[in-house]
């Protein structure tokens, strides 16, 4: 890989905890990951995300950390993960961990040692009032589960903010000692040897609280200031920021006004994420070619990191109410498949019937869009959700690798149930059973990664909806860039289409499918590009030598 690394990558996210349990314990740890690097490196996985793996009391699921420079016990030691980061690079993958900062858990000793006394070294670690502050109950994350943003601690005899639950108190980054540390802990975890950091909720980062002011000021020096402090202490290494916010205010993220790419190397595009599902539950592009169109431009450098599914629910709040009432119609029609009053807690193959054909093609909308992919663990297999598991724990449900009892995650009574029921459970789907069948979708996803492996500028380069009259339902864009152009076509809806697109046969050399949902007939001058229902190619314009 080159210098910018993440601009060629595929990055697999999982929970450790939920993956592959080594010692029959039932949780998941770092011994059993590195069992399955190379399932992961067969699969083309170059880059893995880890969910928090530091020691928390798990009242959210890791998000609520102690310590910040150490490794939860129950996933194994700091020398495992060092093996786990030395094994992972010998098969050519970086590793990138959650940073959790904006807060601690209540539990955690800065915490404990800011409410014992006002003059405590970490009392100005955290956030106070006083009083109670007008905006007590606004800005809530978390909807229908939290009802307050500051809590009164008796022992402390004051008011703390807690942008989340109140389990979670945030730090005060108007406190350079906290800015300080936060440099600190991600300069100890670059020395072990990781590549980078997904950085959590990072508008809450350098948001500024004052207590009463629901628009608090935002301090994106800071941004600058943690990539600076990174680049010197591993020269690649690359920050993926979730920050979902409005489109306007992106750029910011990225760099400053200059236009400098100085702060957030990667974002998620949330925006591109909504309009995927939509366009998929109307069965219509245009909310895709919108975005396309309107996307803001980035400084040399930035980069997007494109998803369907993740660890969270998907947030339908940037859609407007008819749009989100088509997608919980067609995606979430029951109130249990429902959460925050804005989201959709289940994965993709059942949100789309099972409909192998619709898995594929929603897959490969993602993965042909301009930026990095990011794919959540069991989805090359078609995992499923459980309903009966309390949030978002519906969708982080253990890996299901063979027909063995708990799916082959592990020996014990696993930390959290295995889908063992219904058409999505382990019995049916599994790692096992889909690498002897080479139609299987686990084949199909290798197939694919390896086809975008060779199209480099689908990461790297320009991509535009082709403005060209077509079929109810067809998508048609462009990947462009030094090494040559790729033309990509699906079909969102259910009949047979021709698409005309002659225009484009100038312009190429040797033009041939790449791969396709099945066998088409030779593109030819390009007037009659046939595609099936839910059908997609991926066309080689022209390679240039370089």
């Amino acid at each position: 890989m080159g210098e910018r690394w993440y601009t060629e990558s595929v990055i697999y996210c999982l929970d450790v905890e939920t993956f592959q349990d080594s010692n029959g314990d039932g949780i998941g740890d770092f011994q059993g990951l590195i069992g399955r690097l190379d399932y992961l490196t067969r699969l083309g996985v170059n880059c893995l995300w880890l969910s928090p793996i530091h020691p928390t009391p798990g009242k959210d699921d890791g998000y609520d950390v102690t310590d910040f420079y150490n490794v939860d016990p129950r996933l194994g030691t700091l020398g495992d993960f060092a093996e786990l980061l030395h094994q992972a690079a010998n098969r050519g993958i970086k590793i990138i961990i959650d940073l959790v900062v904006n807060h601690t858990s209540d539990e955690h000793p800065w915490f404990q040692s800011a409410i014992s006394s006002p003059d405590s070294p970490y009392r100005d670690w955290f956030v106070w009032a006083d009083k109670e502050p007008s905006d007590r109950h606004q800005g809530m994350v978390f909807p229908g589960e939290q009802a307050e943003t500051w809590t009164y601690n008796r022992k402390a005899r004051a008011w703390y903010y807690h942008r989340f639950y109140n389990f979670q108190p945030d730090l005060n980054f108007t406190n350079p000692q906290v800015r300080a540390e936060i440099k600190k802990i991600m300069a100890f975890w670059l020395q072990l040897g990781v590549a980078g950091f997904r950085m959590d909720a990072v508008p809450f980062i350098i948001e500024l609280t004052e207590p009463g002011n629901p628009n608090s000021p935002m301090d994106f020096d800071f941004l600058s200031e943690l990539r600076a402090h990174v680049q010197w202490r591993r020269g690649d290494s690359m920050l993926l920021a979730e920050a979902n916010v409005e489109p306007e205010k992106l750029p910011e993220y990225f760099g400053d006004s200059g236009g400098s790419g100085n702060r957030i190397h990667m974002l998620f595009d949330f925006m591109l994420n909504v309009r995927l599902v939509l366009a998929l539950a109307r069965q219509n592009p245009e909310p895709v070619i919108e975005w396309l169109r309107t996307t803001p431009k980035l400084p040399a450098g930035g980069h997007w990191a494109t998803f369907l599914r993740n660890h969270d629910e998907i947030d339908l709040s940037r859609l407007t109410a008819e749009q989100r009432d088509d997608v919980f119609a067609e995606f979430g029609p029951d109130p249990d498949m429902k959460l925050y009053e804005r989201g959709i807690r289940r994965r993709l193959a059942p949100m789309l019937g099972g409909d192998r054909t619709r898995i594929e093609l929603a897959y490969s909308l993602q993965f042909t869009m301009r930026g990095t992919p990011v794919l959540r663990y069991g989805e090359e297999i078609g995992m499923g959700e459980d309903l009966s598991q309390q949030g978002r724990y519906a969708i982080r449900t253990p890996m299901q690798w063979s027909f063995d009892n708990n799916g082959g995650f592990s020996a014990a009574e696993p930390i959290r149930p295995v889908i063992s029921k219904g058409e999505y459970a382990y019995q049916k789907v599994n790692v096992t059973a889909q690498r002897h069948d080479d139609k299987s979708l686990l084949a199909w996803f290798e197939r694919m990664i390896r086809t975008l492996r060779e199209s480099p500028e689908v990461g790297n380069g320009t991509c535009t909806a082709v403005d060209q009259p077509l079929p109810p339902g067809v998508l048609a864009h462009r990947a462009d860039g030094p090494t040559g152009s790729m033309l990509f076509l699906h079909n969102l809806g259910t009949d047979d289409v021709v698409a005309d697109l002659s225009s484009l046969a100038a312009d190429t050399n040797h033009p041939n499918d790449v791969f396709a949902d099945k066998e088409y007939p030779e593109v030819g001058d390009f007037s009659a590009l046939t595609l099936g229902p839910y059908g997609y190619r991926w066309i080689r314009l022209k390679r240039e030598n370089v």
